[in-house]
């Protein structure tokens, strides 16, 4: 199957991965052409090449000194953004069906869902957020022209008023995602922001008696200057932001993973990848990680609630790692994931015939 996969035209799908989109959309992009599917990925500039990447990079608009002045106009970064996949859905319309035979929207902005009744093409479209306004507006007004998968039964249920998604649960390569040896630190590992909150998994593994190691992107410096850093010390270590190699390391080194959302997590990729490896999860009870993270491979906490995940952390350091794996093999695998886009893809191409149930 040819399958056009549109990704974000914000951040680059290349390692080291800004966040859990970019490490899905590579792993979803790698996976399908493993099964001998022809892939191209729409991403933004700086994106892996071995991807077979077509760039969302078009020629940079200029609004005009009269649409500046407007008291209402929109950022430059979001004309850019808006810009990019403008062109790109124009191009799909033009002659999309003479290249693809689907395509997957694997993005977060609104125009290719209000644009897919141009296309010849049926769309795929994969809910990752929580439900947004310029989204439910787009759906509303597509007309039924896209087929919609959420990441999670928490995440199709809060779509639910705008669209009915079928559920495909994200998955990591349980074959780059190797089992390691554990150890006596605690990880957390994601964008270092505030709804991630990862100065609560530090406060939650000090109480637990455990020294932690943080790693990801700081995508909110004034955030991590004011309650990261000063938390910081032998016991706690910000260690960057690594390539999936040096994660994998580092995750299967550790005797625990912490996930510490303060919003309601639509799938929670880095719990799938620490099971991957064994390591056992203490999780705040939000959003989707009741999903993800079963009974044989962590401890779920009150949200928020930084001793009750102190709690949930030292009950998970005694789980067995090799249940945990078994855990993450069944319920969480790319192979799982791609085994249930391809069947989408399938009813997408021919809309009458009846889906199975979930």
């Amino acid at each position: 199957m040819r399958i056009c996969l549109v990704a974000s035209a914000r951040f680059p799908v290349a390692e080291p991965f800004q966040g859990g989109l970019e490490a899905h959309t590579a792993t979803l992009a790698h996976a399908l052409a493993d099964r001998g599917h022809r892939v191209s990925v729409f991403a933004a500039p700086g994106s892996d090449p071995s991807l077979d990447v077509e760039e969302l990079d078009v020629p940079p608009f200029e609004p005009s000194a009269a649409a500046r002045a407007d008291v209402g106009a929109h950022p430059d970064a979001w004309m850019r953004e808006h810009h990019a996949y403008l062109a790109l859905m124009l191009r799909l319309a033009r002659g999309g069906q003479s290249r693809f035979d689907v395509v997957h929207n694997n993005s977060l902005h609104h125009l290719p869902v209000a644009m897919a009744p141009m296309l010849s093409v049926p769309m795929v479209t994969t809910l990752h957020t929580p439900p947004l306004g310029w989204l439910e507006s787009a759906i509303a007004m597509s007309g039924g022209a896209s087929t919609f998968a959420a990441v999670s039964r928490h995440t199709a249920a809060a779509w639910s008023r705008a669209v009915q998604a079928e559920v495909v649960p994200n998955g990591v390569d349980t074959s780059r995602w190797q089992p390691g040896p554990g150890g006596g630190r605690a990880v957390w590992t994601g964008r270092l922001v505030p709804e991630k909150a990862p100065h609560l998994a530090i406060l939650a593994a000090r109480r637990a008696g455990l020294a932690i190691d943080l790693a990801g992107p700081v995508l909110d410096a004034d955030y991590v200057r004011r309650e990261v850093e000063p938390l910081l010390g032998d016991d706690a270590r910000l260690v960057g932001h690594l390539h999936t190699d040096a994660l994998c390391d580092l995750v299967g080194r550790a005797g625990v993973a912490l996930v510490t959302p303060q919003w309601d997590e639509p799938y929670g990729l880095v719990a799938a990848e620490a099971m991957a490896c064994g390591t056992p999860v203490a999780a705040f009870a939000r959003g989707a990680l009741a999903e993800v993270v079963g009974v044989s491979a962590g401890r779920l906490a009150r949200p928020d609630d930084v001793d009750d995940l102190a709690r949930a952390a030292r009950e998970a350091v005694a789980l067995d790692r090799t249940a945990v794996r078994d855990h993450a093999v069944r319920h969480c695998s790319v192979q799982r994931m791609v085994t249930r886009y391809e069947e989408l893809y399938a009813r997408a191409e021919s809309p009458t015939q009846p889906a199975e149930a979930s």
